[in-house]
């Protein structure tokens, strides 16, 4: 009796270790499960770890994640505001708050996926098209942008202040709070608590960026322009000054030259006055050089003078003519 009891005990032992694998389960701390019932869920979801039991053969164990889930969104291409194409990457954090809700719409991690990308891409797109692109770019209004100091502010009257942000009302910060306030409400229905949404990259569209390019050539040449305007001033100025310095050089210059020169002739006239005044024969004399030099400036080979006989000029030439011409002819 007792050697089929012994017989059979390795298959009464192996049914009940398979009754059991098929009647339990465990549950891990990162996890919850939806025990199923010809697909309908039955009870509510298995939160606690451990082990637990269920029916064999009829009912189903679906797990479902407890911890938090990452979500990497697509890259996508929206307008803004101001009308500019940029590409958007986006991506969060979320968990499965309501297991039996989240099955129920959902089932899987695949399919959650896909809703996550609806909801939260249209949120975004419709966050970004009610601002401009400079909300998006810049991170919060507290911060202030680096600038150069140096470049003073430039106004044309159409492209506005050069190398200066125009200030925001919002921020990138703030928008990415509103895309979270939009899609968490959706995502709710569907079990799901979302996170965080953050924005990955945000790149400009090829459009976009020609456009960027061109008002920044233009800025630089607007930059250029000015420091070319002012270099002209600066060089019209140090011209003029250096024209002013030269007249008044020369200036002074021509007055000392011609103060020198009248005390220089005045000295001559008095050494002349001394010399020739001495007695009559000086003066004849001088008379007679200071008549040869007037001469020599008046009269060219090719001059031609029409003097009456009693002329002073005539005088010595008439006195030279006679002394150079025979007695006889006299």
């Amino acid at each position: 009796m007792k050697r089929p009891l012994l017989a059979i005990a390795p298959v009464i032992l192996a049914v009940l270790v398979a009754a059991f694998y098929l009647c339990s389960y465990t549950v891990t701390p990162t996890e919850q499960v939806i025990v199923t019932q010809f697909g309908n869920p039955v009870g509510q979801p298995i939160t606690e770890p451990g082990l637990h039991f269920k029916k064999p053969f009829i009912q189903v164990i679906n797990r479902i994640p407890k911890n938090i889930l990452p979500w990497d969104g697509q890259r996508n291409e929206m307008p803004t505001k101001d009308k500019l194409y940029i590409a958007v990457d986006t991506f969060g954090r979320w968990k499965i708050k309501d297991p039996l809700e989240y099955f129920l719409g959902l089932r899987n991690e695949r399919t959650a996926d896909s809703r996550l990308e609806n909801i939260l891409g249209s949120a975004t797109r419709s966050i970004i098209g009610k601002h401009d692109l400079i909300e998006i770019v810049r991170t919060d209004k507290e911060r202030v942008p680096v600038k150069d100091e140096t470049l003073e502010e430039l106004t044309d009257g159409q492209s506005g202040s050069i190398g200066i942000l125009p200030k925001i009302s919002k921020g990138r910060s703030v928008l990415e709070e509103e895309i979270m306030a939009e899609a968490k409400p959706k995502l709710a229905e569907l079990g799901i608590e979302l996170l965080d949404v953050r924005f990955k990259r945000i790149n400009y569209n090829p459009s976009v960026v020609e456009k960027i390019y061109e008002r920044m050539i233009s800025e630089r040449q607007q930059i250029a322009s000015k420091f070319r305007s002012e270099g002209e001033g600066e060089a019209a100025r140090i011209l003029g000054d250096k024209d002013r310095d030269l007249n008044e050089i020369s200036s002074k210059a021509y007055k000392k030259v011609q103060t020198i020169k009248g005390k220089a002739d005045a000295k001559a006239s008095q050494i002349y006055a001394r010399a020739y005044g001495q007695n009559p024969k000086a003066a004849e004399l001088y008379e007679f050089i200071k008549t040869m030099e007037m001469y020599r400036n008046t009269i060219g080979k090719q001059s031609t003078l029409v003097l009456s006989t009693d002329s002073d000029l005539y005088k010595f030439m008439k006195s030279s003519d006679a002394e150079a011409l025979p007695a006889g002819q006299q």
